[in-house]
């Protein structure tokens, strides 16, 4: 009985495939609000500046030079393929856009700080980490259509996957952290900055005075991890704010990490334009520093809407 039922199961498997791959539709979801369309605009923007850097990462250097620095075999390779998982994630973000009658934003001129696949990689590990605060911070404002939340989200999961992959290439922790953190459109976006020379047309999204982490350096191979009360030194611009601050002012470095609320530490002067902070306790991964007025009460949220004079600053830490 069940041989014979698995030949009938059979013999209909000809009429299963005589039709559906031709009448396949498009599976993309749509955009079905201003909201929607601002997130995918950011990520889009994002997916940009990592398929240049990812591309550019393939191309200037050879098997040779990554095999020299220490790196596994067939590691350009897999740079080269998440190169283009990132040109298939910014055309399928475009599709949506388009199909949806909206002009998805283009590419820009970029400038990234590497010389050698180290810094590359430990650079990418940065780049990354950005794009996945970006698509979690992103993900909770797509409440307009289940499925685009759900194409946001996978894309996020190969993105973190892509940065565990680059984190173990230099002997990294590929999971270094319990949870990652989300980042609002407007620290993603101050963070794309710093590798952005022009772009044919840039988001409506505030750019924020800068923050600079001039020390310490990551450590060597991110191990081990910075501990707590490592000083961190910030330097600023402080004619650049966008309110007035009395100069003798007490000022916060408000750290974001994982799915904690903001941290905040006092801040102590080292001159003019400079601060110095300690690593808070618990602190771990990649964190993002920003440089306040407030001593607590604020999310990231609010954060980046009214409570930064200057940043973020992308913090490794392990």
């Amino acid at each position: 009985m069940i041989f014979s039922s698995a030949i009938a199961a059979f013999a209909l498997l000809p009429l299963a495939f005589s039709h559906p791959l031709e009448k396949r539709q498009n599976a993309l979801p749509g955009v079905n609000s201003a909201t929607d369309e601002s997130v995918l605009q950011l990520a889009l923007y994002l997916e940009h500046l990592e398929q240049n850097l990812y591309t550019g990462g393939f191309e200037n250097f050879t098997d040779a030079e990554y095999t020299a620095a220490g790196f596994p075999p067939g590691f350009r390779a897999n740079v080269g393929v998440i190169a283009d998982h990132e040109t298939t994630h910014a055309s399928t973000i475009a599709t949506i856009l388009s199909n949806a009658g909206y002009t998805p934003v283009p590419p820009c001129t970029y400038t990234f700080p590497y010389t050698d696949p180290t810094s590359f990689v430990n650079l990418a590990n940065m780049i990354t980490t950005v794009g996945i605060g970006a698509y979690l911070g992103g993900g909770s404002l797509l409440t307009d259509d289940p499925t685009l939340l759900t194409a946001a989200s996978s894309i996020l999961t190969v993105e973190s996957r892509h940065d565990s992959y680059l984190r173990a290439g230099i002997g990294a922790s590929p999971f270094p952290t319990s949870f990652d953190t989300a980042l609002s459109a407007v620290f993603a976006y101050n963070l794309a900055q710093m590798f952005i020379v022009s772009c044919p047309q840039q988001l409506p999204i505030t750019v924020l005075p800068k923050l600079t982490l001039e020390s310490p350096a990551p450590p060597p191979n991110l191990q081990p991890p910075t501990p707590a009360g490592t000083e961190l030194r910030f330097t600023f611009d402080p004619s650049s704010f966008f309110v007035d601050v009395d100069p003798n002012a007490q000022l916060y470095i408000g750290l974001l990490n994982m799915i904690t609320n903001v941290t905040f530490v006092e801040a102590t002067s080292c001159g003019e334009g400079c601060v110095t902070a300690p690593v808070p306790e618990g602190a771990m991964g990649v964190g993002f520093a920003v440089l306040s007025t407030f001593n607590g009460g604020l999310n990231g949220n609010q954060l980046s809407e009214f409570g930064t004079l200057a940043g973020p600053a992308e913090v490794v830490l392990s």
